[in-house]
Formats: C-alpha cells, sequence, structure tokens
C-alpha cells in the first residue's frame, strides 16, 4: 500500500494548482496526482475561450462581473461564493501568469480583453482559441520542477476508502463519513492497489461523455461525481447540464465534437438559420451574446422548425487576418472540412459541454465527507447556480483549488492515516466473454441521455430515461460483479450513475431554470432551491 499526505485525482488547472501550492508549502510531505490518461489529457486543455477575471478598473469592476455571474446563474448562485471568485480571481490569475501563462497582448503591452455571452464587459483573458493548454502547459511545466510531487499516469480511481471498506454501515446520515484514500486499478499491471492518504482532493473534471455529442474528451465520464456518490458526500444541482450552442457540425460525427469558443460570437459572430436569417433578435435583445442556455434553446428550436441538423454561424465579414490571429486552430479545423470562414458560414449545432452541478461543497471547498475536498468542473461551489457564465470555470477552478489548499494547510498535521484498509477483494471475477456488453451499454446510454434529457426535457421523456437507466445499472452491476474490472467497465458504472443523478434532479425540479427546460413546467417555481441527492 502507497501513503501520501497530499492525494490529487485528476490533473486539470484545479488538481495541478492545488497540488503545488500544497508542494510548495510542505516540501517534507508527499504530493501524489493520479490521472487515468496522459498528464495534459484533461477539460482544461479543451478550453478555448479564457479567463473571465477584472482586469481593466476604468472600465469593467467587481460588481459588474458579480453581477452578470449572478443573472446567468438564475437565481440559484451563492452570492458570497460568487464575491469571493471574482474578487479572489486577479490574485490567482497574476499567480498563473508568474508560472509562465502567456496571455495575448496588445501591441503596447496591455492584455487583449474578449467578450462572450452574459459579459456586459470585456473582460475575458486568453491565449488564441487554446487558453486552457496555455494554463495547463505552464502548470505541468512548474509542477515538473517540485521534487516532492509525483504523477502517476494511467491509473484509474475505483473507488473512495471509508468506514464502508472498514466493515461498517455507512449511510447518507452516518455522521463523520471520513475518507482514507482510494482503490486505483493500475492499468500497467493490471492490478488494483490501495493508496492511503491523509487529505484527498477531487478534481476528475466533467461527465459530457454521456452524452452523445460533446465537447469533452472521451476521459470526462463523470467518475468523481459517480465515486463521491457512491462514498455517501452530497451531490447537488446535477440537472444544469450546460449544452455549448455552437460545436462544430461534422455529419457522422459523434463523441468529442470541435468547439467553436463563443468569443467567436463575442467578435461579431452572427447565427443564422437554413434560410439565412440572423435569427437571435427573436429570442433575446441581447441576441447572439445571450447567456448559453438561451442562445441553446433558441438554436435548438431553429432546427426543430427547419428540420435540419444545424444552423450557421456567419463570419464572413471579419476580417481574415485578425480571425486567424485570434483563433488559428478554429480557421485551420473549418479549412480542414471545406468550409473557408471569408466564403463560407460555419455549420454548427449545441452539444453537451459543462456540468454546473456536482460534489456540493463549502467555500472551502470541503465536502460531506471529511478530509475529501473537491474542485474545478466536479464541484459545486454555489458559483454557477442553474447556468454558468461563460470563462468563469478556469477562474473558479484555480480560486477553489487555492481554498481548498489553504484549509487542507491547517489540517494535515492533526490527520494520521488509517491503519487495516483491507485490499481489493477480486476474487471469482473473470474476463468478460463479450465486449460488447460494455461498449453497446455506452451507445444505450449515450442515446437515452441525448432523446431524453437534453436541452428541452419533459415529464414522460424523464420516466422513459429513469426506467432505461434502472435496467442499465442492473445489468453492469452484475456485469460489475462477476467480471475482471477495466477502465470501459468502470467508466460506464460512473457514467450510468451520473446520468442517474441528471435524470434524479431533473425529474425534482417543477420548473424551468437556467439550463433546466421542462415544457410540462414552462415557468419559474416561487420556490428557489437547490436539489441536493
Amino acid at each position: 500500500m502507497q501513503q501520501t499526505d497530499f492525494l490529487v485525482i485528476g490533473s486539470g488547472i484545479g488538481g495541478l494548482t492545488y497540488a503545488l501550492k500544497v508542494a510548495q508549502r510542505f516540501p517534507d510531505k508527499k504530493v501524489v496526482v493520479i490521472t487515468k490518461a496522459a498528464a495534459d489529457e484533461t477539460n482544461t486543455k479543451y478550453a478555448q475561450g479564457g479567463v473571465a477575471v477584472v482586469n481593466d478598473p476604468e472600465h469593467d469592476s467587481f460588481e459588474k462581473h458579480i453581477e452578470d455571474t449572478l443573472i446567468a446563474g438564475d437565481g440559484l448562485c451563492n452570492p458570497d461564493v460568487v464575491e469571493i471568485v471574482v474578487k479572489e480571481g486577479p490574485d490567482r490569475v497574476r499567480e498563473i501568469i508568474q508560472w509562465g501563462a502567456r496571455f495575448d497582448k496588445e501591441s503596447d503591452g496591455d492584455y487583449k480583453l474578449g467578450r462572450e455571452g452574459g459579459h456586459s464587459e470585456f473582460r475575458i483573458l486568453h491565449h488564441k482559441d487554446v487558453t486552457g493548454r496555455e494554463m495547463e502547459r505552464a502548470l505541468l511545466d512548474t509542477v515538473a520542477k517540485q521534487k516532492n510531487i509525483e504523477i502517476i499516469k494511467h491509473c484509474f480511481v475505483i473507488d473512495i476508502i471509508t468506514q464502508h471498506h472498514l466493515g461498517y454501515l455507512v449511510t447518507k446520515s452516518t455522521p463523520d463519513i471520513e475518507c482514507f484514500g482510494v482503490y486505483v486499478l493500475n492499468l500497467h499491471t493490471n492490478r488494483i492497489e490501495k493508496i492511503s492518504s491523509k487529505i484527498t482532493l477531487l478534481a476528475t473534471g466533467g461527465n459530457g461523455q454521456v452524452y452523445r455529442t460533446t465537447t469533452n474528451p472521451s476521459i470526462a465520464t463523470g467518475d468523481g461525481v459517480a465515486m463521491a456518490y457512491r462514498a455517501k458526500a452530497r451531490i447537488e444541482n446535477m440537472e444544469f447540464i450546460q449544452f455549448h450552442p455552437t460545436a462544430l457540425f461534422e455529419p457522422g460525427v459523434r463523441g468529442q465534437a470541435f468547439l467553436i469558443t463563443e468569443a467567436v460570437r463575442g467578435d461579431g459572430g452572427i447565427l443564422r438559420n437554413r434560410k439565412g436569417e440572423a435569427f437571435m433578435e427573436k429570442y433575446d435583445p441581447r441576441k447572439d451574446l445571450a447567456p448559453r442556455d438561451i442562445v441553446a434553446r433558441a438554436i435548438d428550436s431553429e432546427m426543430k422548425k427547419t428540420g435540419t441538423e444545424y444552423v450557421w454561424l456567419d463570419c464572413r465579414h471579419f476580417n481574415k487576418e485578425k480571425f486567424v490571429e485570434h483563433f488559428p486552430n478554429i480557421y485551420e479545423k473549418c479549412l480542414s472540412i471545406g468550409v473557408d470562414i471569408t466564403k463560407n458560414m460555419i455549420p454548427v449545432a449545441p452539444a453537451a459541454h459543462y456540468s454546473c452541478g456536482g460534489i456540493k461543497t463549502d467555500e472551502w471547498g470541503r465536502s460531506s465527507v471529511k478530509n475529501l475536498y473537491a474542485c474545478g468542473e466536479c464541484a459545486s461551489t454555489g458559483l454557477h447556480g442553474a447556468n454558468r457564465l461563460a470563462s468563469n470555470s478556469l477562474l473558479e477552478a484555480m480560486v477553489f483549488a487555492h481554498r481548498c489548499y489553504e484549509d487542507a494547510s491547517e489540517n494535515i498535521n492533526s490527520i494520521s492515516f488509517q491503519a487495516g484498509i483491507p485490499d481489493w477483494n477480486a476474487g471469482g471475477t473473470t474476463e468478460p466473454k463479450e465486449m460488447i456488453l460494455i461498449t453497446q451499454g455506452l451507445k444505450e446510454l449515450q442515446l437515452v441521455m441525448s432523446d431524453y434529457v437534453g436541452i428541452v426535457r419533459n415529464d414522460i421523456r424523464l420516466q422513459r430515461a429513469m426506467r432505461r437507466l434502472d435496467l442499465f445499472w442492473e445489468e453492469t452491476e452484475q456485469l460489475y460483479e462477476g467480471a475482471t474490472l477495466s477502465p470501459q467497465l468502470l467508466e460506464l458504472r460512473n457514467m450510468i450513475t451520473v446520468g442517474y443523478l441528471i435524470v434524479k434532479g431533473a425529474t425534482f425540479r417543477k420548473e424551468s431554470r437556467g439550463l433546466h427546460f421542462n415544457t410540462d413546467y414552462p415557468g419559474k417555481s416561487a420556490l428557489v432551491q437547490n436539489i441536493v441527492l
């Protein structure tokens, strides 16, 4: 059994920021970062747009950023948390710049500031159209210099170890549930190992792969939320799944879709329907810069009216040199499928993008399980409410990574390793005879979630989805109990759990708010509440 003082699950911006801070604060303590793929294969890497932060006090203010965030969150943001993130954000951005992150600058040396949907001012720092990749690079380069950080790649975390694994009955009402570490599947040795930790941080990213088409990479399977739920941690607001309005539409392509960042519309891109009409003015006075939930529903409505699978994003009026400078990867990707943005409009359609709910935390990133923290997309901190404001996610991850670090630093010396953690019992399991049981299960899950629990929902769709998820769960649990574990089986099991939580939250919410739109309840309830599972 390996032991570590600080255990980090996930190597995106939240996990690496936290790991770096605790390693520098405690050079004599061990920090282990676990990732199930390569160290840089994270949701962070695929974040195009940038970081929303108040950087120009002459034209912007904390109050404006706070108001924009609260408006987007549609009544469910925690105002105290919004204020914390907005006001602490500039310090965290300066920190990552010191670690080597490069944001685009004007010729006079000032930072270039972009604007995206829902923002009242230009406040988005970016590095061309690969901001997340640049921030990930800077963090990995800095982490590599820390001698007490070990990154374990290609290692799949199976479950969080609690009193349950010591033989005690643990339920949602059990007081003082504690995290003692994790069980992991080492993909190099194909053996199940245990890692004992004093403090564990879940920074496992999102769950977009639950849907048929998503902007998320293949690793975004909701593992952290599913593990936390099995450990009896509180999960919140899972019904709020943000669909990015403008993923590149490519016929026949499923899985990860190429993202066309909202910054393109911030720079003047215009959405048009099949007839070439600019339609957003029919849905919101902010037109193409309305918040994402409104734009995604508008596109969904236009596609259903015209019977098409996409709408157009018109950039033909852009200055080509400026477009290529700001969006080089988008330009090259469009050219690769025969779309010259100076002559052709870009075909786009909504795709699952970001989960606003997750593991419920307090203002210090603490989950309801003792010594278990969460930050980044897998956490529900109270910042996003019912809909995330564009480019607030990277900011939130940095702010809460810092807060998790501060709180963990106060507690680490009072925590001891748990003795007597049993080995994983894999007795009686065999290799699955047919992988199609897993691969087909994944396809069926993604179809059910996309068709019944997408941008627009109703009670009948949700009931059908729940019945099918119950069957998927039963079949997969039988397979899990008898089969040798594999990443594919573990991911499917986690995604079914996440799907269940999304549907359960959507079923409980008898209203339409933010990203959750139920045609049976088109209005908002007078009772504004979070759905905690």
